[in-house]
């Protein structure tokens, strides 16, 4: 709750940001469109509920940033946490000057605080004031970015919008720069009339000597109080710290062997972070992306069991929360007693780890029938084209073989140089995932075919495919590293499957499936020829039919639904 109200507060300000910085952009229009953009800002941020919000949302975030230094275990973070922190810290500093020269005199001396006055001050009359005015705006934009980059960045739309997110995040400011400049010129040329300036002033209400020095004395008010908040929670977490280690260490064990003694109350993350050992979080600690997940060993059933939102992070990504919990969110995790814990992924890891995915890519045993279509004498073929040829009907055929694959509800495993590994049953039962792989090897026959007709001049001969098709319990997860992930399945059944649509070589047909996978479809095909295949490596034979052409299997009826359970 506390961090949806820190959000909350923080988009309240980034709007009031945008909003100024926006009305500063109209300069690059002219002075007078400027004044019209102010008139709007004004109606928003100056009328009751307007100026609750803002002042509300200032207190609220402020306090909010303090207490959350103050809960942190570790100073030790990854630099774009730093950067946003010191940031955020400089803001006060920065700002005060800004905001008493403007709404504090406008509220207390009565100063006409338009962008005319603004600019006299921060333009003509003060030019140094001006350029710390552009780093106060360039400050200020950046801690709101980065916030709603930690935020955005584990939204599954974010990849594809944030080329243009960032180009917004860049013209802005730019364009807030540049009217500002704009201004500057225009009001530069309009004060070398004197009755010009004169008129102006006398419109302002030009801030005196006592308006002036109250000014300078709140800033310096503002300077310490900020100053003395910071220092009074490094105070406390001095404070905290000693009492800490009054209490006593609690030990953490890592995989490679590594123990870690911290105080009890940090994080398993934050032991990690000050001990220099990397962990993965890609947001920070908040409790948001479960990237930090590890898996508890010896010791967990004295750890405290997850509340209602680790729990629903960890239900998200598709982690059983059971008893005795072993897998838990390490930014949550506060051991009071001796631990073992196994970070469960690298410290590398990007944002996708985070994004919602079913249950079955953390990895799990399931019935998965298995389809493997390889090309027969593609070598032969390759031998006699051009590269450029080779690859062309290469993509081609594999377009055509995922095509009636994922149209009958199953998904493309891989390709193995000319063949295709599918799988099918990773979202429903093995009766269902048998009847989709048989539908998807008619499916096959008939892309072949077609794509046989369409190729006729490139080809000598029709391509001729070997199908093999087995079901059976197998370990399915998403596997691999960096870029090169996907959803595979490892067991013996992916091998079946692989030496049925060898042994289509030897019977001289199209198709091989297993017994097995007929009796799961609920399909008769004793009318085909039965072999007994043996397996390499394994005393067992598998008892499968041999089908001439895919075209000959019965018509199949599967679930309209391709990914309902």
């Amino acid at each position: 709750m506390i961090r949806r109200i820190r959000l909350g507060s923080g988009l309240v300000l980034f709007a009031f940001v945008a909003s100024h910085l926006a009305n500063l952009a109209w300069g690059l229009a002219s002075l007078e469109a400027i004044d019209v953009a102010r008139d709007v800002f004004l109606v928003v941020w100056r009328s009751w509920p307007g100026i609750i919000a803002l002042y509300g949302a200032l207190i609220v975030h402020v306090a909010l940033a303090l207490w959350a230094l103050y809960e942190r275990r570790t100073l030790r973070m990854a630099p774009r946490e730093a950067i946003q922190l010191a940031l955020g810290f400089a803001i006060p500093f920065m700002l005060a000057e800004h905001a008493l020269g403007t709404r504090g005199l406008n509220i207390f001396f009565q100063v006409e605080d338009n962008y005319i006055y603004e600019i006299l001050v921060l333009w003509v009359y003060a030019p140094e004031k001006g350029a710390f005015q552009i780093g106060l705006m360039a400050v200020t934009w950046m801690h709101g970015c980065m916030g709603l980059n930690n935020w955005f960045r584990l939204k599954r739309w974010y990849p594809r919008c944030s080329p243009y997110l960032l180009s917004l995040a860049v013209l802005v400011p730019a364009c807030a720069t540049f009217g500002f400049v704009a201004a500057g010129r225009e009001i530069n040329l309009l004060r070398q009339d004197p009755f010009w300036l004169e008129e102006a002033t006398m419109l302002i209400g030009w801030p005196m000597d006592p308006a002036i020095a109250w000014l300078v004395a709140w800033k310096h008010i503002i300077w310490y109080s900020a100053g003395g908040l910071i220092g009074a929670v490094i105070v406390l977490r001095a404070v905290r710290w000693l009492i800490e280690r009054l209490q006593g260490r609690v030990r953490l064990r890592y995989p490679d062997g590594r123990v870690v003694d911290i105080r009890p109350g940090a994080s398993v993350l934050e032991a990690s972070r000050d001990a220099g050992i990397p962990h993965a979080a890609v947001c920070g600690g908040r409790g948001r992306c479960s990237t930090c997940r590890v898996r508890l060993g010896e010791g967990a059933a004295d750890v405290a069991p997850p509340d209602e939102e680790e729990a629903k992070v960890l239900r998200r990504v598709g982690v059983p929360v059971t008893e005795p919990e072993t897998v838990r969110l390490a930014c949550q995790v506060r051991p009071t007693a001796d631990l073992e814990v196994t970070p469960l992924l690298p410290p590398n890891v990007t944002p996708k780890e985070a994004w919602r995915k079913p249950a079955y890519l953390q990895g799990a045993e399931r019935e998965i029938a298995v389809l493997f279509a390889d090309i027969r004498a593609f070598t032969r073929f390759a031998e006699h084209k051009l590269p450029y040829d080779v690859v062309f009907v290469l993509n081609r055929y594999f377009r055509a073989m995922g095509t009636a694959v994922t149209a009958s509800g199953g998904q493309l495993d891989k390709f193995i140089g000319d063949g295709v590994m599918a799988l099918f049953g990773a979202e429903c039962d093995g009766e269902e995932a048998s009847r989709r792989a048989l539908m998807a090897a008619r499916g096959i026959a008939t892309a072949l075919d077609e794509l046989n007709t369409s190729l006729a001049n490139d080809l000598d001969e029709p391509l001729r495919i070997g199908i093999g098709i087995h079901v059976g319990q197998v370990i399915i997860g998403e596997m691999g590293f960096a870029g090169a992930t996907s959803v595979t399945a490892i067991g013996d059944t992916v091998n079946t499957a692989s030496r049925l649509e060898q042994s289509t070589k030897e019977f001289h047909c199209q198709l091989v499936v297993s017994d097995e996978l007929a009796d799961r479809a609920g399909v008769d095909l004793s009318s085909y020829p039965g072999h007994e295949i043996a397996l390499r490596g394994r005393d067992q034979v598998v008892a499968a039919r041999a089908i001439a052409s895919a075209h000959d299997l019965p018509t199949i009826t599967v679930q309209k639904d391709p990914k309902r359970n």
